[in-house]
């Protein structure tokens, strides 16, 4: 099959990439810098292979040939990877320690297990995962507490159950090291960076 007629089955990505991914940088550096609030990344984009849009926007926008992704095998489907290599020119890698990136579902099992946490030196070497979620906004609510949140934030979404919440806080116990997370549905992103607690 010649490139010409692979690119046909392929999803588009942005329909104008320097303003759509500037306007998604500045979107996912507002949901770090305030974790617990929902930013809108994404509303035209068309995802492939089941991924929701938001994800599909920060792998465009953030992801490159430096940059190792790992997806669960829900999303490890043609229609993903040829959309991530053609638009992003990511690797695709098979261990979670080589990713720089992964995207799961909420619902995997041991779902920080073996993600690269970066070390005392250099925390940075970290991975940052892209969960995806039924809905931000709505569902049980948790208290989260840290930088960049005066007091408390009160964050609803629906999926991760308690034993997720039990791994972050351990995850958490970790900082300056551990991974990022980044939860998204639809459209929505909401960013859970490392150094945030979370209760209830």
């Amino acid at each position: 099959m010649s490139s010409a007629q692979g690119s046909r089955d392929i999803a588009p990505g942005f329909a104008n990439p320097p303003h759509e991914s500037q306007q998604v940088f500045r979107c996912v550096l507002e949901a770090f810098a305030h974790p617990g609030r929902i930013v809108r990344v994404a509303d035209t984009l068309e995802a492939p292979g089941g991924l929701c849009r938001a994800t599909a926007a920060f792998l465009l926008t953030l992801a490159d040939r430096d940059t190792p992704l790992w997806l669960a095998p829900e999303f490890d489907i043609p229609e993903i990877r040829d959309f991530v290599r053609f638009h992003a020119g990511a690797p695709i890698v098979g261990g979670r320690a080589e990713a720089v990136f992964a995207v799961l579902g909420h619902d995997q099992p041991l779902l920080f297990d073996d993600f690269a946490i970066g070390t005392d030196a250099y925390p940075d070497r970290s991975a940052t995962l892209v969960i995806e979620v039924p809905a931000l906004g709505a569902g049980p609510a948790h208290l989260w507490r840290g930088p960049g949140i005066d007091g408390h934030a009160s964050v609803a979404m629906t999926g991760p159950d308690d034993g997720f919440w039990r791994d972050w806080t351990a995850n958490n116990g970790l900082f300056p090291c551990g991974v990022d997370v980044v939860f998204a549905a639809g459209s929505h992103l909401l960013a859970l960076p490392r150094g945030i607690t979370v209760e209830g």
